[in-house]
C-alpha cells in the first residue's frame, strides 16, 4: 500500500514539474517580445541595425530624452489625450452597462426579453457602419477636434452589458435587493453603495478589456481628431509606421512604442488579480 502510494506521489510531481517547465517556456516566449522591445528602447540606432542583442543598451536616457523632447510628434501630449479619452470611457461604460444590466437582471416589465435581445443585437452591427452618420452628425453639431464623440458613446457598450449581465445572473442573489429595499434604501442606493461592491471582479475585468479596447482605437478618432494637439496616441503611431524607416531614429521608434503600451501594462497589474475571479463568476452557466 505504501509503495502504490509512493509511486502515485512521484507520478503526481513529475506531472507538476512537467507542468511547470511548460508553463515556464510559454511565459518566456509570450513575455519575449516584450523583453526585446524594451531592450531594443534602450539601444541607439546604430546598435539596432548591427542586429539581434539580448543585452540591454546604454541609450535609454538619450532615447527618452528625444521622445520628451520631439516637436514633430507630439507622444507625451497624445499620451495625455488617450489617457483622457480611455479613461473617461471606461468609467461611463462600466458604470452605465452594469446599471442597465441590473435593470434588467432585477426588474420584471413588458418587453424585457425584446430588450435584452436589442441590445445583443447591436453587438452585430460593426462601427465602420455608421461611421458616415456619425461624421456628419458630429460635424452637424460642432464636435470635431472634441473629445466628447470619442466618449459620450461609450455609455452604450453592449459586450459590457452582456458579460455584466451573465455575471449578475450567476452571482448576484435576488434576495439581496430584496432586503435591502425592505431595509428603506431606494434603488440608486441600493446599486451604487451594496451591488457595485459586490460586481467588482467583473467591473475590474471590463475596465482592463475597456482601458485597452479604447486605448488601442484608432479607427474613431482617425474620424474626429485632425490637430495635432488633440491626437491620441494611436494616431500618432500610425503616422510613425508611415515614416520613412530609413531616416528615422529606430532607438526613438522602440522607445515611443514602448512608452505608448506601459499604461495599459500599468492597468493591467493593478486590475489583473481581479481576472480569474471575475470570468470564472461572470461565465454563462451551463
Amino acid at each position: 500500500m505504501k509503495k502504490t502510494n509512493q509511486k502515485a506521489s512521484i507520478s503526481l510531481q513529475i506531472r507538476r514539474a512537467i507542468s511547470y517547465i511548460i508553463l515556464i517556456i510559454l511565459a518566456i516566449i509570450s513575455l519575449f517580445s516584450f523583453y526585446m522591445l524594451f531592450n531594443n528602447a534602450t539601444r541607439a540606432h546604430v546598435d539596432i541595425q548591427r542586429g539581434f542583442s539580448l543585452l540591454p543598451g546604454r541609450s535609454f536616457a538619450r532615447n527618452f530624452n528625444n521622445v520628451i523632447n520631439n516637436t514633430t510628434i507630439l507622444i507625451v501630449r497624445g499620451m495625455i489625450n488617450s489617457i483622457i479619452v480611455s479613461t473617461c470611457t471606461v468609467m461611463l461604460s462600466v458604470y452605465f452597462s452594469s446599471m442597465t444590466a441590473y435593470a434588467i437582471h432585477v426588474y420584471d416589465f413588458k418587453y424585457k426579453k425584446f430588450a435584452f435581445n436589442f441590445i445583443l443585437l447591436i453587438m452585430t452591427i460593426p462601427t465602420q457602419v455608421g461611421a458616415l452618420g456619425f461624421v456628419k452628425l458630429i460635424t452637424a453639431m460642432d464636435l470635431k477636434e472634441s473629445f466628447i464623440p470619442l466618449i459620450v458613446p461609450a455609455i452604450a457598450a453592449p459586450a459590457v452589458f452582456f458579460f455584466m449581465k451573465q455575471y449578475m445572473e450567476s452571482s448576484l442573489p435576488l434576495e439581496i435587493i430584496e432586503a435591502a429595499r425592505i431595509d428603506g434604501s431606494n434603488e440608486f442606493y441600493t446599486f451604487n453603495t451594496i451591488i457595485i461592491p459586490l460586481l467588482k471582479p467583473a467591473l475590474a475585468v471590463q475596465a482592463i478589456f475597456g482601458f485597452a479596447g479604447s486605448w488601442n482605437n484608432y479607427f474613431t478618432p482617425s474620424l474626429v481628431l485632425t490637430k495635432a494637439t488633440k491626437k491620441t496616441l494611436p494616431l500618432w503611431i500610425a503616422y510613425i509606421r508611415s515614416a520613412d524607416f530609413t531616416k528615422f531614429d529606430m532607438g526613438q521608434l522602440y522607445m515611443m512604442v514602448a512608452f505608448s503600451i506601459f499604461p495599459v501594462i500599468v492597468v493591467y497589474l493593478i486590475l489583473s488579480k481581479f481576472i480569474v475571479q471575475g470570468v470564472a463568476l461572470g461565465s454563462v452557466k451551463g
